[in-house]
C-alpha cells in the first residue's frame, strides 16, 4: 500500500495541460517553435510492487521545430529534443540491505537530442550531462517523502553512488516496415558512452495507427517509447510491444570492485496499450528487466504511466 501511495502522488507529475498540436510542415522554413512534449513516468510500485533496482524514473522531453509533417527531415538540427530525466536505483531494501546488493544511486540528467533522417533510418543523436550522488538531490527527496508519510527511513543514503558528472553520449537507428494495414515493425540499434557504456539491439511491434505520423522518442530506463508529437491518426487504441538486448561494457552506477559486480549482458521485454480522443490521452505499460548485476537473484518488473487529461 505504501508504494503504491508513492506511486499515485508521483504519478500526479504526468498529467498535463492541453497537447500541442503538431503543425503541417517541411521543416524547411519558418521561426522554431514547441511542437510537442514526452513525459513517462516508470516504478516498480505499479509493476511488480516490490520497491527495489530500477525502483523509479520520470522523464520529460521538449521538441522543438520548425514544424512536423510526418516524418523526419534529411538536416540534422531542423527538430531538437530538450530531455530532463530523474531516477532512483536502489537496494533490494532501504532500511539493511544484504552484502550482495547493488548501491542506491540518485541520477539527474539534462540532455539535447537530434532527430533527423539517415537515408532510409530514423536517426537520434545526442549528448547529457548525467549527475550522480547527493547533489542531485534525489535521495534526499525521497527521504523527506518517507518522513511526510511515516514510511520506513531510507538508511542506505551514506553509501550511495558519490557526487559526479557524467558527459554521456548517445545515438539510435531505427526503420519503421510496414506489416499490413496497422502493424508495424520497427528494429534498432543503440549505443551509448558515459554513465553505462553499451550497445543494444532489438526490434518495437506497433499494432494500431494511433502512432502513425507521430514523432517518437525512447525512454532511456524502460525501452518504452513515448510520443512527443502526435501524428493524424492519433484517436483509438494502440498496442505496443519490445524486446532488445545489450552488451554492457562499464556502468557507474555499478562500480567495478563493488559488492554488485556487473552482469554484462542485459535484457528487457515490454508491453503498453495507448489511448486517445481528441481531449485525453492514458498510456500504461510494463517492462521486464533481467538481471543487471551478477549476484542479483531474480529479474524485477517496472509498470510506465503517461496521463494528459482535459476536462
Amino acid at each position: 500500500m505504501r508504494q503504491l501511495t508513492f506511486a499515485a502522488a508521483t504519478a500526479l507529475i504526468v498529467i498535463s495541460g492541453p497537447m500541442p498540436a503538431a503543425a503541417q510542415s517541411d521543416g524547411a522554413e519558418g521561426s522554431r517553435f514547441v511542437m510537442g512534449f514526452a513525459r513517462l513516468f516508470s516504478n516498480d510500485a505499479i509493476g511488480d510492487g516490490r520497491d527495489r533496482w530500477r525502483s523509479g524514473s520520470y522523464m520529460v522531453s521538449m521538441f522543438r521545430g520548425r514544424g512536423w509533417g510526418g516524418r523526419l527531415t534529411q538536416s540534422p538540427g531542423d527538430i531538437l529534443e530538450y530531455r530532463l530525466r530523474s531516477e532512483i536505483v536502489a537496494p533490494s531494501t532501504l532500511s539493511r540491505p544484504p552484502a550482495w546488493d547493488r548501491r542506491y544511486a540518485g541520477i539527474l540528467s539534462l540532455g539535447l537530442h537530434n532527430h533527423f533522417a539517415l537515408g532510409p533510418l530514423d536517426a537520434r543523436v545526442g549528448a547529457d550531462l548525467v549527475f550522480t550522488g547527493p547533489q542531485t538531490g534525489v535521495g534526499a527527496f525521497q527521504r523527506e517523502f518517507h518522513e511526510a508519510f511515516d514510511y520506513p527511513r531510507p538508511r542506505v543514503l551514506g553509501t550511495q553512488i558519490p557526487n559526479g558528472l557524467h558527459p554521456t553520449l548517445s545515438a539510435e537507428l531505427g526503420r519503421d516496415f510496414a506489416i499490413g494495414e496497422a502493424v508495424t515493425l520497427r528494429p534498432f540499434v543503440e549505443a551509448q558512452a558515459g554513465i553505462e557504456d553499451f550497445a543494444r539491439g532489438g526490434v518495437d511491434l506497433t499494432l494500431g495507427q494511433g502512432f502513425a505520423g507521430a514523432l517518437m522518442t525512447r525512454d532511456p530506463v524502460t525501452g518504452q517509447r513515448v510520443q512527443g508529437v502526435a501524428g493524424p491518426d492519433a484517436e483509438g487504441f494502440t498496442f505496443t510491444f519490445g524486446a532488445d538486448v545489450a552488451r554492457v561494457f562499464d556502468s557507474e552506477i555499478l562500480p567495478r570492485g563493488g559488492a554488485a559486480p556487473l552482469e554484462q549482458t542485459r535484457s528487457r521485454l515490454r508491453a503498453g496499450v495507448h489511448w486517445r480522443n481528441d481531449r485525453s490521452e492514458v498510456f500504461y505499460g510494463l517492462t521486464w528487466h533481467g538481471r543487471e548485476f551478477t549476484t542479483q537473484p531474480d529479474e524485477q518488473v517496472t509498470g510506465s504511466l503517461r496521463l494528459r487529461l482535459r476536462f
